[in-house]
């Protein structure tokens, strides 16, 4: 089960490589990689937390407010970067989507590192 949990935080960190490097290679639309990497960000990253928290034998002790915050900050991503490209895709650019997601997934990136 260590693999599965491993293969998924691979997954997990490659949709934050896809958010970041999207916002900064596509500066100021948002790309559909943003897209895409915003939603396998949210999708594993519940994944993960319901493997840590429910199976014993991968020894994690999952902070449950810590989660909370990615969570909600992850939803934000998300809902910034689906509205930012559904707006690009039909002319409508609004700048500040671009920077509202790429900034609030670098904000989930501290978050993840730094909180202890």
């Amino acid at each position: 089960m260590e693999f599965v949990y491993n293969l998924v935080v691979v997954t997990h960190l490659l949709g934050m490589a896809a958010v970041v490097g999207g916002y900064v290679a596509a500066r100021p639309v948002v790309s559909e990689l943003m897209v895409w990497g915003a939603r396998a960000q949210l999708i594993t990253g519940v994944i993960l937390a319901g493997l840590a928290s429910g199976i014993d034998s991968l020894g994690k002790e999952p902070d449950t407010t810590k989660l909370a915050v990615k969570l909600a900050i992850s939803v934000a991503v998300a809902a910034f970067a689906e509205i930012g490209r559904g707006d690009a895709k039909r002319g409508k650019q609004i700048d500040w989507m671009t920077d509202a997601a790429g900034g609030l997934a670098i904000v989930n990136v501290l978050v993840a590192v730094l909180w202890n």
